[in-house]
């Protein structure tokens, strides 16, 4: 009987205190969203204190770990100032024992001074998850995970690995005459300008695809009985750039003269669209071409 008796008594503790921990699981995860709701959208930088933060709170980083309210702080305080429009949602997030983890979505324009990087009015869209360890209730450790790469390619410090293939496209879609697929990989804001010296530069700068349409491509087909590029090569440059070099093989419409002259073509690409063209070539190979 006795037995019995203490394994009864056992089994309550043991559920009462898997209640308990069960319990300060989700008060913690309440004040852990909120906490982190009013420091990155509202601002409340000041939020990071010893109310809710261990006094050795520490952010795993790399190369160095950021230890310390001052320090944490002071870290979180890059992306408070470096961003407006600021959009922090947690997806989910849940808990066990004193663990929390946080899937995590953070948007904003940057507008301010980042890690010393210069405002670039880029706008990040960019997810991550956090591994939370809580003491005595409040926060003690984070480790945040996300793709970096992607981070920086939409600061604009990275070039998009896509940009290229984009660009060959461009070239592809040219060569077989589908001008509108062409255009529709143009951003409806393209700033193109032709090289200067170039009869087509008259227009300079031509602003969205409409523009380059009746102030290029079609006049091209008014100009030449043929035209086509050849040796293209493409080059990947930072800041979503991309440099092709080729050469242009044409035949004037009215002196019948044959076109060959080495070119270059600089593109600007932002989010998969073009946005920017500016011409390189030998303007007076083109000029003499049109001379009788």
């Amino acid at each position: 009987m006795k037995t019995i008796q203490l394994f009864f008594i056992t089994t309550v503790i043991s559920l009462s205190t898997v209640f308990a921990h069960g319990q300060d699981i989700e008060k913690d995860i309440k004040m852990y969203t909120q906490v982190w709701d009013d420091i990155v959208n509202k601002g409340e930088i000041d939020k990071i204190n010893s109310t809710y933060f261990d006094t050795n709170i520490t952010a795993i980083s790399s190369p160095e770990n950021i230890v310390g309210i001052e320090n944490f702080k002071a870290y979180y305080q890059n992306f408070i100032t470096g961003f407006s429009n600021i959009e922090f949602t947690i997806v989910d997030v849940f808990g066990q024992g004193d663990k929390i983890v946080k899937h995590w979505n953070f948007k904003g324009k940057h507008t301010g001074e980042f890690f010393g990087i210069p405002a670039s009015g880029s706008l990040v869209d960019v997810e991550g998850v956090t591994l939370v360890k809580m003491k005595d209730g409040k926060i003690t450790q984070e480790q945040d995970f996300m793709d970096n790469a992607v981070f920086m390619q939409q600061l604009g410090l990275l070039s998009n690995p896509d940009n290229v293939g984009i660009i060959n496209g461009v070239y592809e879609k040219f060569s077989i005459g589908d001008i509108p697929s062409v255009l529709g990989m143009m951003d409806p804001k393209i700033v193109w300008n032709e090289a200067e010296g170039n009869s087509l530069a008259d227009g300079n700068p031509y602003i969205g695809p409409d523009a380059v349409l009746a102030g290029v491509f079609s006049r091209l087909g008014k100009k030449y009985a043929s035209f086509s590029l050849k040796d293209i090569e493409l080059h990947e440059m930072s800041n979503n750039q991309v440099l092709a070099t080729l050469r242009y093989n044409a035949k004037m419409k009215t002196t019948e003269k044959d076109i060959d002259v080495q070119a270059a073509h600089l593109w600007s690409l932002k989010d998969g669209k073009i946005i920017g063209f500016q011409q390189y070539v030998d303007t007076k190979k083109l000029a003499d071409s049109e001379k009788d």
